[in-house]
């Protein structure tokens, strides 16, 4: 078992890049408005988890319950889709019984470990040693976990105003990511 630096380093920023916890603080913020508080150990653990299970197991328990990557990467579009269409529009589509579950459900997943994160992971698994993919998801969770952890500060640090613009510009981006999950994995 050899860990490979250049190995860890590439995939510490594909993931880092696709997990895009930087550009999902307004989404967060949101989340930890309706729901009253976000759990980032929670969050960041079942996140990792996830992650952790997809890399060992992905294709095989997609292929036990039925589905390919691109289903799975569609189901994760359409959500993606409604929690930006609340941000640009301000709607209340995704309206939670239970804020305590906002933790897992959509902050883990799919946000943090959604289909681009968990169909990144398969690919990655054929270039890289699996250790060191294991290093990158790690470090990425503990950057996350920070990010989480300080959303209090970076709501300070951007005001109400800064927020609104972010929501609404994170909104949009949110949209074209759900776009582009939908359409690579449909072919239209």
């Amino acid at each position: 078992m050899t860990f490979n630096l250049s190995q860890i380093l590439s995939t510490t920023m594909v993931l880092f890049a696709i997990i895009d916890i930087l550009g999902a603080i307004p989404v967060v913020i949101e989340l930890r408005r309706k729901a009253g508080h976000i759990e980032s150990e929670k969050a960041s653990l079942v996140a990792a988890g996830l992650m952790i299970l997809f890399l060992f197991l992905g294709e095989s328990l997609l292929k036990v319950i039925g589905l390919d990557v691109e289903s799975f990467a569609i189901a994760g579009s359409f959500v993606i889709f409604f929690i930006a269409m609340e941000m640009v529009l301000g709607l209340t589509i995704f309206k939670e019984e239970a804020p305590e579950t906002v933790s897992i459900v959509p902050l883990a997943f799919p946000l943090i470990a959604g289909a681009g994160t968990m169909t990144t992971l398969l690919s990655l698994k054929t270039e890289y040693h699996t250790q060191n993919i294991l290093v990158g998801i790690l470090l990425n969770m503990l950057f996350v976990y920070f990010v989480l952890k300080n959303t209090n500060r970076l709501e300070k640090l951007f005001g109400k105003t800064g927020l609104n613009i972010l929501r609404k510009a994170f909104g949009v981006i949110l949209l074209a990511i759900a776009i582009k999950l939908f359409r690579n994995n449909t072919g239209l």
